[in-house]
């Protein structure tokens, strides 16, 4: 392409910022892709886009190629074309028409033994294999607390962005996975010229019916009986894991905050589960009810609201 304006083969201006640049690379990459498009000459298209934001992307190469072409960009790439609007008079004390003596001195260097040139093409196919996998995406995705806590297998349908319709993969959920952490899929991201780059979906929590979660810790809200509050009794307490069978004190207050050692998210250092016991009346919606407030009115001497006066 040594007589090429890679600017206009991406469709930008010469003054064109690094993002937008990026962001019309993307856009024509989808379009032409040989992998999508039916178009007859994608593929030499999709060669062309890739081969001039190789270029445009790297600051050095940019500045390279604004002053001396294509060439100046690759200078093992073909011979020298100035890039539209011609080259600039100076550049590191040479002056305009003195472009040969610089490449001359490049092979005089690899002679000498301090460049060769199988080095430098092993370097740039590094460089060019990294330029051509794919972009990573991320998306997030919706996990129960139940999933985080054993892990699972499963389906889902996610959209991929640049991609059109839905996609079903299969993924591996671990076991003690945290909110915000990532499952990376190889291979599922965008597409580049020789490979795709990876998909990485951000776990996030599904709103559960009971519990709530911070960082590794499960806590859940459990209503009890005035009754049991104030008698004692045996509860059977949920968590991810099972009933848990817990005793109750006698003369328990409403707002007490139990815990469960390691019941919370597993890992190397598991969470815990916090019980936040909730006291509910029930409501005089009966004449025996009724009495029976009405007795307990007479002999307790039970008063919530002591010292507020």
């Amino acid at each position: 392409m040594a007589n090429t304006d890679y600017y206009k083969t991406l469709g930008v201006k010469h003054n064109a910022s690094d993002a937008e640049i990026k962001k019309q690379y993307r856009r024509l990459a989808r379009k032409y892709h040989p992998d999508v498009s039916k178009l007859s000459n994608a593929e030499a298209r999709f060669k062309e886009i890739n081969e001039a934001y190789d270029v445009l992307k790297d600051k050095e190469k940019r500045s390279n190629y604004d002053h001396f072409g294509a060439a100046g960009a690759n200078p093992f790439g073909g011979g020298f074309t100035p890039p539209p609007g011609g080259a600039r008079s100076n550049f590191g004390g040479f002056g305009q028409g003195n472009f040969s003596d610089i490449f001359d001195n490049m092979f005089k260097n690899a002679r000498g033994g301090q460049f060769n040139e199988s080095t430098f093409s092993q370097q740039g196919a590094s460089q060019q294999g990294r330029a051509s996998k794919g972009e990573n995406q991320t998306v997030k995705i919706s996990v129960t607390l139940e999933d985080a806590y054993h892990g699972a297998n499963r389906t889902i349908n996610i959209h991929i962005p640049g991609e059109s319709g839905n996609k079903k993969l299969k993924i591996k959920i671990p076991k003690g996975i945290k909110e915000g952490q990532k499952i990376r899929l190889s291979g599922q991201g965008s597409h580049g010229v020789h490979s795709k780059g990876d998909l990485l979906l951000e776990v996030s929590f599904a709103k559960h019916k009971h519990f709530t979660i911070d960082e590794k810790d499960i806590s859940l809200i459990l209503p009890i009986t005035p009754w049991e509050a104030a008698l004692g009794t045996s509860l059977s307490i949920p968590t991810l894991g099972g009933i848990v069978e817990m005793k109750l004190p006698e003369n328990t207050k409403g707002g007490k905050k139990l815990r469960l050692k390691g019941r919370g998210l597993p890992g190397k250092h598991a969470g815990d589960q916090y019980v936040i016991l909730q006291i509910m009346t029930p409501e005089a919606d009966t004449d025996e009810l009724k009495k029976l407030y009405k007795k307990m009115q007479d002999i307790s001497q039970f008063n919530p609201r002591e010292g507020y006066q």
